[in-house]
């Protein structure tokens, strides 16, 4: 019962919308109708510059690697796997916007590493880093370090539940991606810059 409420909580945590709650707080306004219209923190970034990006970005994070941290304390592995992905699906479905589309699982998937496996979230926060420094293209960086997550785990001996945890969370990337991959393809994606002034 205990591991179920930690799930169910996990789900409850990753449908947290900050960066609807965020922009709608703090300037009044509606994220999903701003930019790419998706709540995560590279759309609030685009938009509104670092003051609220860089916020966003970290309660994102935040709210994959609460869930996933209590449950591998409390459950094992097992269940902080399955609290944190619950999170990330928390994210993409949240509860507060009516399981209407929500983020990309990015950020928050990154907080779920970092709890089940630090050393592979160091590594794949390089990747990211590298790969946008190389080409400022936040949907690439991000597709790079999809595929970097479960080479890494592998490579790092993490265990079978952090290993179809990756695998998994690569696919998710991918499929939540496919109109950034199909806007690469055509050479219309928007490159991305983390001195972009906020709005006035």
């Amino acid at each position: 019962m205990v591991d179920a409420l930690i799930v169910a909580g996990g789900y409850v945590v990753g449908s947290m919308p900050f960066g609807y709650w965020l922009v709608r707080l703090l300037r009044g306004e509606d994220i999903r109708r701003q930019g790419s219209g998706n709540i995560g923190a590279t759309n609030v970034w685009r938009v509104y510059g670092r003051s609220l990006g860089l916020p966003i970005v970290l309660l994102d994070v935040a709210k994959g690697f609460v869930p996933a941290l209590v449950g591998l304390l409390v459950g094992g592995e097992t269940v902080g796997v399955l609290a944190g992905a619950a999170a990330m699906l928390g994210h993409w479905r949240p509860l507060f916007l009516g399981f209407q589309k929500g983020g990309k699982t990015v950020a928050t998937a990154g907080g779920v590493t970092i709890a089940l496996a630090p050393l592979v979230a160091i590594v794949c926060v390089g990747v990211w880093v590298l790969t946008f420094l190389l080409t400022r293209y936040s949907s690439v960086a991000s597709l790079a370090t999809a595929v970097a997550l479960p080479i890494a785990a592998a490579l790092l001996g993490e265990s079978w539940q952090t290993l179809v945890f990756a695998v998994a969370a690569c696919v998710a990337v991918f499929v939540l991606h496919r109109h950034n991959i199909r806007r690469l393809l055509n050479g219309t994606e928007s490159r991305f810059s983390f001195t972009r002034t906020a709005r006035a």
